[in-house]
């Protein structure tokens, strides 16, 4: 046997012994993390429960189409609203979540804006029913691509809103980077949800991320698919809880509304789950903000959200000339979904201020005075 030869193997078996030590190591400090953050769960859920018979799946109901990417990848779409609108609203959501994290925004704003809005929804590659990818384009930057083939498809003409909470706020910001010229003429606003321009290794979720057990979960998913199963449960458990601890900050939040987004993390695939983790940690799209800045903006986040700490939303704010801030009291990661009329009212507010025309602004008058009436 070659020298060269030789060499290769020793690491091949180093590679491989590194592995399965990840693995061991991913499944104790999997265990450990899980039960501590478990026990911080438990206390943020009350017996009260207002949404116990809500609808989550709403959107199931909507109208419906696929979007194939630039690369081949069909990405599942729903809208509401007139196709004729003057103004279409996109929503891109958040990291483990699908389109229906935004189920009070669709329900509360199609009878708001009625049909001068036409919203638009979508799953994230890897994520809800859209379909899965390589693990090498689980990146912001194709995120962003993405999010053009939607507008292309769905929004060819028209003045248009972008929402992105989370991985979608980056999401927003990598579109605004890579397609400039767009913002000021037919994208006319955008919101940033509970998100970051720059890398979450300041934040709890990159304090796990920087745990070396995940390379054995990051490994299997790039370069043993067959082994997947295997590193599924250890991920889990280290990144499960911490998503779902941070996901709210009021003791008060509805169990309802804790068990469907808790589904929706559990129902994304492990691939995909790992595949994005490294994407959070290194992005950085500040550049975005400085197309951003041409148009008005919304910077939303919650006082005790964890993952996107309100320091991240201030950051971007300040560099945001047209913007407004809104830092909700007592919300953690999913202030969509767990205080949903502030951010409705913030959205409307966006629109009214982003529309070209006052058609928008005129409809919500008049409808308030309607209701005002009755």
């Amino acid at each position: 046997m070659s020298e060269v030869a030789r060499a290769d193997r020793w690491r091949g078996r180093r590679r491989n012994a590194s592995w399965l030590a990840g693995l061991a190591g991913l499944a104790a400090v999997g265990s450990l993390a899980g039960t501590t953050v478990a026990k911080s769960l438990t206390r943020r859920v009350t017996a009260d429960d207002p949404h116990r018979d809500e609808d989550f799946e709403l959107l199931d109901a909507d109208r419906s189409c696929i979007v194939t990417t630039s690369d081949g990848v069909p990405l599942a779409v729903r809208e509401v609203g007139p196709q004729d609108a003057p103004l279409t609203v996109v929503f891109a959501h958040g990291f483990c979540l699908r389109m229906g994290a935004f189920h009070f925004q669709r329900l509360r704003l199609t009878e708001q804006w009625g049909p001068q809005v036409r919203m638009v929804f979508y799953d994230q590659r890897g994520h809800g029913q859209s379909g899965s990818a390589s693990p090498d384009t689980f990146t912001v930057p194709q995120l962003g691509q993405d999010l053009e083939d939607v507008l292309t498809v769905m929004a060819p003409r028209g003045p248009i809103v972008l929402v992105g909470h989370s991985m979608g706020g980056m999401t927003v910001l990598s579109h605004a980077r890579q397609f400039s010229k767009h913002y000021g003429t037919r994208i006319v606003g955008a919101a940033l949800i509970s998100s970051a321009a720059e890398g979450i290794s300041r934040s709890p979720l990159g304090e796990i991320l920087r745990n070396p057990a995940l390379e054995a979960a990051r490994f299997a998913v790039r370069y043993a698919p067959q082994a997947v199963h295997h590193t599924r449960g250890a991920a889990r458990s280290v990144i499960g809880p911490v998503l779902r601890a941070a996901s709210y900050g009021d003791e008060k939040i509805s169990p309802s509304v804790v068990a469907f987004s808790e589904r929706m993390m559990h129902d994304t695939p492990i691939a995909t789950l790992v595949g994005f983790l490294h994407a959070l940690e290194v992005h950085d799209e500040t550049e975005g903000l400085v197309t951003l800045a041409k148009i008005p903006t919304l910077v939303v986040c919650g006082d005790r959200d964890l993952l996107t700490p309100h320091e991240y939303a201030e950051a971007m704010a300040a560099r945001l000339p047209k913007c407004e801030l809104v830092i909700i009291g007592g919300a953690g990661h999913l202030v969509q979904l767990e205080q949903p009329e502030i951010v409705d009212d913030a959205l409307v507010r966006l629109v009214e201020r982003a529309t070209p025309s006052k058609l928008v602004a005129l409809t919500r008058r008049l409808r308030e005075r309607v209701r005002n009436r009755v």
